[in-house]
């Protein structure tokens, strides 16, 4: 009785997170979680037919093995992708030297540095950049380079990322910086 119980709230729950489950990795899980859930109930389902048909108790703990079984992929999934996230490994698919070459290319740029990107959560890849522009783009208003940088990083790129952080610098501005990473 438990195990039939215990399934249909796996699959009322599954319903309710079936549309939400690509949202975040934190939905993704939940939804692993009840699908899991529901396998499990399955089994001991499966486990309770086979002792009163059979008088054969064992399958009790291999059902239970069976259960423990689909948890460790789940898992790994899981704790590979918030790792990548913890890490602030660059997003998958974002090839920074293509990002760096289609940066080059918006006119007036002179040069890049401490280019880096990152996912902060589920589909949500970041980038930052120290771009080096032409003393002219200062004067005639540096919003205009920003949002064309953007554009660029946002519309050109196999990896869409839409939240970008740029730091215009004059060509000159490296007599000052200290400590430069290419």
């Amino acid at each position: 009785m438990f195990g039939i119980v215990g399934l249909v709230g796996s699959i009322v729950s599954m319903l309710v997170l079936s549309s939400g489950r690509g949202a975040n990795l934190n939905m993704r899980a939940a939804f692993l979680e009840v699908v899991n859930d529901a396998l499990g109930s399955v089994a001991v389902i499966m486990s309770a037919v086979v002792i009163a048909l059979t008088g054969w108790t064992r399958i009790d703990a291999l059902a239970g093995m069976l259960i423990a079984g689909l948890i460790v992929p789940r898992a790994i999934i899981i704790l590979r992708e918030a790792g990548s996230i913890l890490l602030e490994s660059t997003p998958a698919g974002l090839d920074l030297d293509e990002v760096r070459r289609h940066i080059l290319e918006v006119p007036r740029v002179v040069g890049v540095h401490d280019l880096h990107a990152s996912t902060i959560a589920t589909g949500l890849p970041v980038l930052t950049a120290h771009v080096v522009v032409e003393d002219a783009c200062f004067a005639e208003g540096a919003a205009q380079m920003l949002g064309d940088l953007q554009a660029c990083v946002a519309d050109h790129c196999d990896v869409s990322v839409e939240h970008s952080t740029f730091q215009l610098e004059p060509p000159t501005y490296n007599d000052f910086e200290h400590v430069r990473h290419d």
